[in-house]
């Protein structure tokens, strides 16, 4: 028996629905699109807690004043859950189609118990190492594999002209745990201990994957081998989309788990303003669905481009703030560049199925609706598989913004070095942008990208 009857159209197989097809009219508003949006809660919900658990060490770092750690070495313990959770996005992405998306969904969530549970343990004690520190912090990192998964997983259930809305949605109700944790903690913290920052989670843990085996669902239609899948790193638009997106989601991820760290050693004066860095993750995850409708009505391609161009001149206002040393207008910045991040995670994503649909439809013949649609069921392939890949490398942006601070500021004190090279990156990524897919001339460019909206 299964708990809610899917559309007459999509027969099931136990918690198998063995015919999905959202692009076609009638069957979306016949009950597809009531499977769609049961799924993609469920997918956030378990989602959002990965971000919670991947980004926790933002906040327990800078609770750690008893180790004696310098800042380098806190931003190690923030950075090391960004490096093993990109590198986990890879196997997250193929998981789903290996295994089934409601079922991987259950064995991600309770994947979490272990970093909650480690993180519990390792402050526990006082003479807990370092190197203890680091490997109990890279547990965290399995949290970060859970939004590859997600995405990866909602892209076969909503048509192509939904997804800018649905994947937004999704990825935001993922990013705001950041926000949740870094709200959260301190007060958990304050209260109970830092063994509480771990502890925590647990019930809520259980009760996503919970939810995810009773309410969610596995696709038949979107089964496919872990070779099939990685066919898609052959393909230049993979690696093309893979480098703007560590220029927005590495950016977000890097930004504002920073964000506590980089308060408490450039303005020691302004400590308390610590419990105000959940702001900056908060407003990032709410202007994540703006930047995928922005880019379903503008082209995600126009979106990205100005988006990064504006992001350069945040990144300046950030570093004018900590060379003045104003921290409202550092503040200010920080939390303008970090929503930017958001609009160009929204658009970016919004561009990955409009680019593997122009791919995968071009050379079909007019009016060949049978090749038209398989090429349409090839694309969304290509493209879920690329979701997970561009995701997975996307992430470790957010390692390199958190080595950046940290080696910057060990070195010269600053951050304005750092600053000044990522506003660099984001100048080479507003160029990529134009001229992959906004420019309309010129020799080796892939001519179908020009004539679509990407």
């Amino acid at each position: 028996m299964t708990v809610t009857e899917a559309p007459q159209a999509a027969p099931r197989k136990g918690r198998w629905i063995t015919h999905w097809n959202p692009d076609d009219s009638a069957f979306w508003e016949g009950g597809g699109k009531g499977v769609a949006r049961r799924n993609l809660v469920f997918s956030i919900l378990a989602e959002h807690l990965g971000f919670t658990l991947w980004t926790v060490w933002s906040i327990v770092a800078v609770k750690l004043g008893a180790y004696r750690f310098s800042t380098d070495q806190l931003f190690w313990l923030v950075s090391l859950p960004n490096l093993v959770g990109s590198a986990l996005r890879l196997p997250y992405t193929f998981a789903p189609a290996r295994f089934g998306g409601r079922n991987w969904t259950v064995v991600s969530a309770l994947l979490l118990l272990i970093p909650a549970g480690l993180l519990a343990v390792a402050v526990s004690d006082p003479g807990t190492p370092y190197w203890i520190f680091l490997l109990i912090a890279a547990t965290a990192g399995l949290g970060g594999g859970n939004f590859a998964s997600s995405m990866a997983n909602i892209t076969y259930f909503y048509p192509e002209r939904k997804q800018g809305w649905a994947l937004g949605l999704n990825a935001a109700g993922g990013n705001i745990g950041v926000s949740s944790v870094q709200l959260l903690m301190p007060l958990v913290i304050g209260a109970f201990g830092l063994a509480a920052a771990g502890l925590f989670w647990v019930p809520l843990i259980v009760a996503a994957a919970a939810c995810a085996y009773f309410f969610m669902d596995n696709l038949a239609t979107a089964k496919a081998s872990p070779r099939q899948q990685l066919k898609i790193a052959g393909r230049a638009q993979t690696w093309i989309m893979s480098f703007l997106y560590i220029g927005t989601f590495g950016s977000f991820i890097g930004y504002t788990t920073a964000f506590p760290l980089l308060i408490k050693s450039q303005f020691p004066d302004q400590t308390a303003m610590v419990t105000w860095a959940f702001l900056g993750a908060l407003i990032g995850s709410a202007t994540r669905p703006l930047g995928g409708r922005l880019s379903d009505r503008l082209g995600g391609a126009r979106v990205t481009l100005w988006n990064f161009a504006v992001m350069g001149g945040a990144v300046a206002l950030v570093g004018a703030g900590l060379a003045t040393r104003s921290f409202v207008l550092f503040f200010c910045a920080y939390l303008l560049l970090v929503g930017l991040t958001g609009v160009g995670n929204g658009s970016t994503y919004r561009m990955i199925p409009a680019i593997f649909k122009a791919k995968a439809v071009q050379g079909v013949a007019p009016g060949d609706d049978v090749a038209h649609a398989e090429a349409v069921a090839r694309g969304r392939r290509d493209s879920a598989a690329a979701v997970g890949l561009i995701s997975a490398v996307g992430a470790f942006g957010g390692f390199f913004i958190n080595r950046g601070f940290g080696t910057s500021i060990g070195a010269t004190g600053g951050a304005g070095a750092a600053l000044t090279a990522f506003a660099a990156f984001y100048v080479a990524c507003a160029a990529l942008t134009w001229f992959c897919y906004l420019r309309t001339a010129g020799v080796g460019r892939a001519p179908s990208l020009a004539a679509v909206r990407i």
